[in-house]
């Protein structure tokens, strides 16, 4: 009995639910952190800026936020390699302007860009079925979908979307998430192809609880870090398991990679007086074309693919994650704790509005509807 009673304790203890990340995995997560920004220039010295890439004419991307810094590079080099790119951002404007910009800039050098512009409002799920619908209803493949779009508002108060969720969980992690899913048609059309989730070596310090997506419930205190980072943590978690979900018949390879510490990710939304520090030390700081390799890396090297298959071949518990220097590297320790990933899958999908069997569906063909958009249940 006393055997049995200790047993039980041992299973009870275990069961009990982890509410933030324990002192060694923070302190390990901001060393992480820190070397990244100390040595990063150091670790990716052997990439050539701009990177060069192959000829990619027959291959159509979509990327999101590429107006402004690594999201504008990667638009432009794709562009310029020859690629078909699809601009999905919030001012059409903006992006048409850049285009007339980057056609001036490259006249008599070559081809015209194929270059597109198409509306999408990360802050509204409504604007993503959108999107989606839209461009599935094209019946063409899609190649490669950069969720690059993303937001960091450091030191602003905490703030919502007309859905009702925390922005930075809303526009970093909810709003990609629902794109990927629906856009798996396209994707499958497109064999091989892939799905780029461009993130952060911040994750590292993140923690998410999925009965407080939104921080509200008093037991962590909001700070924009906190939302930052544990919504990067949140898509990490959300890529294992849809890595996972993906049959290899579909040849969809879902990645992860963290574009370095990067001027341009952050600084529109910094404290005035941060933004000048930053400038004192341009020397540890990627510029936004450096920030842009590694995201490009995965969209166009022929490798990227192989090395998906090994890990799920070998059940690996987490997606492929590449750092800066352009190279396979590890997630964080939380991120490989797969009960939560998948109370990550099960809240992401609940929270966007589509069934659990939504990704299962979409790949034999099925029509799945969603609690946003236009054709609302």
């Amino acid at each position: 009995m006393a055997s049995s009673s200790a047993s039980a304790s041992a299973s009870s203890e275990r069961l009990v639910k982890k509410e933030s990340l324990g002192w060694m995995e923070w302190l390990r997560g901001w060393f992480y952190v820190i070397y990244e920004m100390l040595f990063q220039r150091i670790m990716a010295s052997h990439l050539q800026n701009p990177m060069p890439l192959p000829p990619i004419n027959d291959i159509t991307c979509i990327i999101t936020g590429s107006t402004s810094g690594i999201g504008r590079e990667i638009a432009r080099q794709l562009a310029e390699s020859g690629a078909h790119v699809i601009m999905a951002v919030r001012n059409p404007k903006a992006a048409d302007e850049l285009i007339r910009k980057w056609q001036d800039e490259g006249s008599g050098m070559g081809l015209p860009l194929n270059i597109e512009v198409i509306e999408l409002d990360l802050l509204s799920l409504d604007s993503v079925v959108r999107f989606a619908e839209a461009w599935n209803a094209r019946s063409g493949p899609l190649h490669v979908l950069i969720n690059n779009a993303g937001i960091f508002s450091i030191g602003e108060p905490q703030k919502f979307s007309k859905d009702g969720y925390e922005e930075h969980v809303q526009v970093n992690h909810l709003a990609p998430a629902l794109l990927s899913i629906l856009l798996l048609p396209s994707l499958i059309r497109g064999s091989p192809s892939r799905i780029i989730n461009v993130n952060s070596i911040m994750h590292h310090v993140g923690f998410v609880d999925t009965e407080d997506m939104n921080v509200v419930s008093g037991k962590r205190k909001y700070t924009s870090l906190v939302g930052y980072s544990s919504s990067k943590l949140a898509q990490v978690m959300f890529s294992s398991v849809l890595h996972k979900r993906l049959p290899a018949e579909t040849g969809i390879s879902v990645v992860c990679v963290s574009p370095g510490i990067v001027h341009t990710n952050v600084a529109r939304d910094l404290p005035k007086i941060v933004q000048a520090a930053y400038h004192l030390i341009p020397y540890f700081i990627f510029s936004a074309q450096e920030g842009s390799r590694s995201a490009l890396f995965a969209a166009t090297d022929p490798q990227v693919p192989e090395y998906c298959e090994m890990l799920k071949a070998d059940e690996w518990p987490v997606s492929a994650f590449i750092s800066q220097d352009c190279r396979p590297t590890n997630p964080s320790e939380e991120a490989h704790n797969v009960e939560t990933s998948y109370r990550v899958w099960e809240k992401t999908l609940e929270m966007i509005g589509l069934p659990g069997d939504a990704v299962e569906r979409l790949i034999e063909g099925e029509e799945v509807k969603c609690r946003y958009g236009d054709h609302q249940q």
